[in-house]
């Protein structure tokens, strides 16, 4: 019987309070023991993955093979498996690209795009292009999409490197500030801890606003021909809540200043270059609506 993904986390769980169990042992002798069983496993089920996929590779002849392949590094435990044992079929730079494809609907509906330039030595490197690129939300951009789907699809990687990624502005007081580009000690876990999972937001309509407080923070989502976008619900010149201005097209006119900022284009100023809406990174998956709004 296959196991659900909580179920398999829970195991998890219950593996690594084990191995700290064994790890705390005071016997010396007893302890180097245990640990050579856990070893001993870890190697035995590694030469089973392995000789399981010579087995498929061998037969590439057959249309089936490489569906099956696919099939391996589609299912999360068994990636994760093969990750562990270097075995996985999927070149890291194919599954990084691939990663980019994912998130790269998200940079295009703000006018940006992202370009793969190589992985070498462990490291991707990455360009930002279009309203992404030198921006002030290309960092948080970055860090909080693109990084967090090539973390996913690529764990074995050591760096992200990103050009056109210029420092963010200050943050008005009371804004959750977000972790620096350099990578966590747990990059997966860290990322995932830095968004909160807001929902499908059935009650808000195309060409409209809806305000509401996320993690904390006061947010302000717009929906524009389908797409979602969020922002910190204060106008940067007046402080005027956002989802009391006029919406038109793509144009936000804040009520309290008459000055318009562009909606899909990263929210930057259209009267005045110097000002610029605060955008939250925001992935839609499986229909929910996720922001970056907690301090990573």
């Amino acid at each position: 019987m296959l196991l659900q993904d909580r179920a398999l986390t829970e195991q998890v769980g219950k593996i690594e309070a084990l191995l700290d169990d064994v790890e705390s042992i005071p016997d010396p002798a007893l302890r180097a023991r245990m640990t050579a069983i856990v070893q001993g496993l870890v190697v035995f089920y590694g030469e089973g993955l392995a000789r399981m996929l010579a087995i498929v590779t061998q037969q590439n002849d057959h249309p089936a093979a490489g569906r099956l392949l696919d099939a391996f590094a589609e299912d999360d435990l068994v990636a994760h498996l093969l990750l562990l044992h270097d075995l996985h079929p999927v070149p890291v730079e194919q599954r990084v690209a691939r990663a980019l494809d994912e998130v790269r609907p998200y940079l295009q509906s703000h006018g940006g795009n992202v370009e793969l330039l190589g992985v070498e030595g462990g490291v991707a490197r990455v360009r930002l292009q279009g309203s992404c690129s030198g921006c002030p939300s290309s960092t948080i951009t970055l860090k909080l999409a693109i990084e967090e789907a090539i973390r996913k699809a690529a764990p074995d990687l050591e760096d992200i490197e990103a050009e056109g990624v210029t420092a963010a502005p200050p943050r008005p007081a009371g804004f959750v500030p977000l972790a620096s580009l350099r990578r966590p000690d747990h990059p997966a876990e860290a990322t995932e801890n830095a968004w909160t999972t807001v929902g499908k937001l059935p009650q808000l309509a195309d060409g409209h606003a809806l305000a509401m407080e996320t993690a904390g923070l006061p947010v302000v989502f717009f929906k524009l021909d389908g797409t979602f976008y969020a922002y910190r619900n204060t106008c940067p010149k007046c402080g005027q809540a956002l989802e009391q201005g006029a919406l038109e097209g793509t144009d936000l006119t804040c009520l309290g200043c008459a000055h318009r900022y562009d909606i899909r284009r990263a929210g930057r100023g259209l009267d005045a270059t110097d000002l610029s809406l605060e955008p939250i990174p925001l992935l839609v998956q499986d229909d929910l609506v996720r922001i970056a709004a907690s301090n990573v």
